[in-house]
C-alpha cells in the first residue's frame, strides 16, 4: 500500500501546467457556498416544521435543552440569544455567524447547576450499566417463518406510515390550539404522504443490521448514517457532523450536542423491537447501540422504551400490561422512569385523557416540544386511554400535539403488531402508503412490500448467523 507522501507526490509530479480561461479563474462556487451556509444558519434562528408549519428557534432550544440537562447557560448566552434574534431579523449574516459561534462556545463550556433536579437521578452512560439495573424477562420464541409474522411486520410498518402522516400534519402545536383550529381530529386533515425524517434513521439502522445482524455496533450504524443520510435536525444533524469529522459513537452523541436527550432516539426505537420479536433484552441492546449514535442517557432510554414496547407486542396482547412491562425495563432511579411513571399515575387518577395531559403539560412545561419527556407522556396517555382501540389511540396521540408524528409513528405499530392487519381501519390505508419516498441516498423510493421483505430477510439472516 502506498504511503500518503507517495500518493501526494504522484499527483504533484504528474500535474501538467495549463493556462485557465478568465471564466475558469472566477470564484462563483464560493458565493454558492456562502449562500448555503447562510441559509443553514438562518434555519437555526427561525424555521418552520415541514408538514405542519410550526415555528421553532433551534438556537433558543439549544439553551433550553442544556438547562433541562442540569447546566447553567449564563448571562452571556442569554445576551447572545437576544443579539442573534435581532441580527437574524435584520438579515445581518456577518454578525449572525459571529454570534452563533460564540453562543455555541458558551454552551460547550456551560457550568453544572448543582441545584437542578436533574442530578437527583442516576445517569446511565453505557448498556452494561443499564442492563445491571433491570431484570429482563426470558425471551419468548416467535416463529419468523410464518405468513402471520410477515403480516404483523407489514401491519407495523403500515401503521408507522399512518401514524407519521397523521402526526406530521399537526406536530409542534399544543393540544388546546389544535382543538381550537380543527376540533377533534380522527382523519387526515389533507392528503397524506410518506415524507417523514423519522423513518430515515430506521432505514439506516436496517442497512447496518442487514450486514451484521444482532452483533451490529453503534459504529456500523453511524457509518450507515454517514453514507445514507444527507442531513438532519438538532441532535441528528450535530451527530452527523461529528461522525463526518471522525468523531464516532458514543462521543458522536455527546460532543457539543445539547439535544442529546431530545426525541430523536425515542422516535426510532420501533425498528429495534421489530427485529427482536419477543426478546426484550435484544431489543434494548440494539436500541442502545442505535441510540448512542446521536443521544445519551435519558435520550437513549427513550429509544429503549419504544424498542422494548415493540418487541413485547409480539407476545403480550394486553396494551396496558404491555406498557407496564416496558416501564419495568427502565431503571427506577433514572429520570426517564420518573417521567413515564408520572404519566401513568396521571392516567390512573383521571377519567379523561385531557386531564392527564394537562398534568403532564404543567410538570414538563420547561421542556421543548421536541424533547423526549413530554412526548413519552403522550405515548403513555394514548396507549392507556386508547386501551387497544386503534382509532381512539390514534385520535388521542394526534390530539396530544407536541411531536405527534414521532409519537404516533411509534405506538400505532404496537397495536398493529399485536393484532395484525385486521385492526387497521380501511379508511386510513391511503394509496400513498404503498410506496415510501425518502430523501436518502440510494433509497429515494421503495414499496411497502419491499420494506417488509427487507426487514423480514434481515431478521432471518441475523437469526441464521446466531445459529452458526
Amino acid at each position: 500500500m502506498k504511503k500518503a507522501w507517495e500518493l501526494a507526490g504522484e499527483l504533484y509530479w504528474n500535474a501538467k501546467p495549463t493556462v485557465l480561461s478568465e471564466e475558469d479563474q472566477t470564484w462563483t462556487a464560493n458565493l454558492e457556498t456562502q449562500k448555503f451556509y447562510d441559509q443553514n444558519l438562518s434555519l437555526d434562528w427561525a424555521s418552520n416544521v415541514p408538514g405542519s408549519g410550526a415555528p421553532e428557534r433551534i438556537m433558543v432550544a439549544a439553551v433550553q435543552a442544556l438547562e433541562n440537562r442540569g447546566y447553567q447557560a449564563g448571562a452571556r448566552a442569554y445576551q447572545l440569544l437576544e443579539e442573534g434574534i435581532q441580527a437574524h431579523a435584520d438579515g445581518d449574516y456577518i454578525n449572525l455567524h459571529r454570534i452563533s459561534a460564540e453562543l455555541r462556545h458558551e454552551l460547550a463550556h456551560a457550568e453544572k447547576d448543582e441545584t437542578s433536579d436533574y442530578w437527583k437521578y442516576t445517569p446511565y452512560t453505557s448498556f452494561k450499566q443499564y442492563e445491571k439495573a433491570v431484570q429482563f424477562p426470558e425471551a419468548v420464541f416467535v416463529d419468523v417463518e410464518t405468513p402471520e409474522f410477515r403480516e404483523r411486520l407489514k401491519a407495523g410498518w403500515l401503521s408507522q406510515l399512518i401514524g407519521a402522516a397523521m402526526g406530521t400534519m399537526v406536530e409542534g402545536y399544543t393540544s388546546q390550539n389544535l382543538y381550537e383550529a380543527f376540533g377533534e381530529v380522527y382523519e387526515y386533515l389533507r392528503e397524506p404522504n410518506t415524507y417523514n425524517d423519522d423513518i430515515t434513521y430506521e432505514l439506516a439502522f436496517l442497512d447496518a443490521f442487514s450486514r451484521s445482524g444482532y452483533e451490529v455496533t453503534s459504529k456500523e450504524i453511524a457509518l450507515s448514517w454517514a453514507g445514507l443520510v444527507p442531513c438532519g435536525w438538532s441532535a441528528e444533524e450535530i451527530a452527523l457532523r461529528n461522525i463526518k469529522s471522525g468523531i464516532l459513537p458514543p462521543r458522536s452523541g455527546t460532543f457539543h450536542n445539547p439535544f442529546c436527550e431530545w426525541i430523536g432516539a425515542q422516535m426510532k426505537g420501533g425498528v429495534c423491537g421489530m427485529v427482536a420479536p419477543g426478546d426484550a433484552y435484544m431489543a434494548a441492546r440494539l436500541a442502545w447501540a442505535d441510540g448512542e449514535v446521536a443521544h445519551a442517557n435519558n435520550g437513549i432510554l427513550g429509544e429503549v422504551f419504544n424498542a422494548v414496547l415493540t418487541a413485547l407486542a409480539f407476545t403480550e396482547p394486553d396494551v396496558r400490561t404491555l406498557v407496564r412491562r416496558a416501564m419495568d425495563l427502565i431503571p427506577a432511579d433514572s429520570e426517564y422512569h420518573s417521567v413515564v411513571s408520572f404519566a401513568w399515575k396521571c392516567c390512573e387518577q383521571h377519567e379523561d385523557w385531557r386531564q392527564a395531559l394537562a398534568d403532564c403539560q404543567e410538570r414538563y412545561k420547561k421542556y421543548n416540544w421536541i424533547h423526549a419527556y413530554p412526548n413519552a407522556c403522550c405515548e403513555v396517555i394514548a396507549l392507556y386511554y386508547g386501551n387497544g382501540d386503534y382509532t381512539e389511540t390514534l385520535h388521542i396521540v394526534t390530539m396530544c400535539g407536541v411531536d405527534a408524528d414521532c409519537n404516533a409513528g411509534m405506538i400505532m405499530p404496537v397495536l398493529a403488531i399485536q393484532q395484525g392487519m385486521r385492526i387497521i381501519p380501511e379508511k386510513l390505508v391511503h394509496p400513498a402508503f404503498h410506496e415510501l419516498i425518502t430523501y436518502m441516498r440510494g433509497m429515494s423510493r421503495r414499496t411497502l412490500d419491499e420494506l417488509v421483505d427487507d426487514t423480514l430477510n434481515s431478521i432471518k439472516h441475523a437469526k441464521n448467523k446466531e445459529e452458526v
